[in-house]
């Protein structure tokens, strides 16, 4: 599997391809874009957001930031011209932005953007869109027939947020353990997810529409502890047939 997945990398490098990113402030958008960075994937990758984020400054030229008005996404259509790939990271809570702000983020602002990515991406591709929202986004996404959509649905997401949420913090401390024990039961790290989006990204397809749940994520990335225990699985099987 690992095998496979360089080559793809490899090849979908060579291939110079463009993209943008949604939500790319968030802790799993952040450790999307660095991936991003660190396996030098694309010749230009468009981040969109409400605001500017300091960038490591290992971060080539190739990341520009744009700041667009979620509200009136339609006047900054242009920031979607020319990219052929999209993903979309965003989300929030509702106990940060209250129920409407909840269903304004999660529903209309990525149904939104998808709208607009439609009609101007380069190949009308967006491949990846990552939201936490199920049913109606989902449903409403399949409907407006892209080249390729692959929807991920990640349990509790795992990572060390700098922004403060104690209720958050606490569930993750004591999932801990059953992560370590168990890595797909209940929980996914952001790199975990990351790794899988972009593991996807790069492999050949015949299916328009990808629906992956927790475990299949975990699975796709190749990093995951469940990967791990199966790689030794193998290794000890291969070892007992030379013995």
């Amino acid at each position: 599997m690992a095998g496979e997945a360089e080559t793809n990398l490899g090849k979908f490098k060579n291939e110079g391809h463009t993209a943008f990113v949604l939500g790319y402030t968030g802790e799993s958008g952040k450790a999307l874009i660095k991936d991003f960075n660190q396996l030098q994937l694309f010749k230009r990758v468009v981040l969109i957001g409400r605001r500017e984020i300091t960038l490591d400054p290992s971060f080539g030229p190739e990341f520009e930031q744009k700041v667009v008005d979620f509200e009136n996404l339609e006047a900054h259509r242009d920031v979607f011209k020319g990219l052929d790939i999209g993903f979309s990271c965003m989300g929030t809570t509702r106990g940060k932005a209250g129920a409407q702000g909840f269903v304004r983020v999660d529903h209309d602002y990525v149904l939104n953007a998808a709208s607009i990515a439609k009609e101007e991406v380069q190949t009308k591709t967006v491949p990846s869109l990552y939201t936490r929202t199920k049913g109606q986004v989902e449903e409403a996404l399949k409907v407006m027939h892209f080249d390729r959509l692959s929807i991920y649905r990640p349990a509790v997401l795992m990572c060390n947020r700098q922004e403060s949420r104690p209720g958050e913090a606490v569930a993750r401390f004591l999932l801990k353990p059953i992560s370590y024990i168990f890595p797909t039961a209940i929980t996914t790290p952001v790199e975990v997810l990351s790794r899988a989006m972009i593991n996807n990204m790069v492999a050949p397809s015949t299916q328009s529409v990808e629906l992956y749940e927790n475990k299949a994520i975990h699975q796709l990335s190749g990093i995951s502890g469940v990967c791990k225990s199966q790689n030794n699985r193998v290794s000890e099987a291969e070892t007992s047939k030379a013995k």
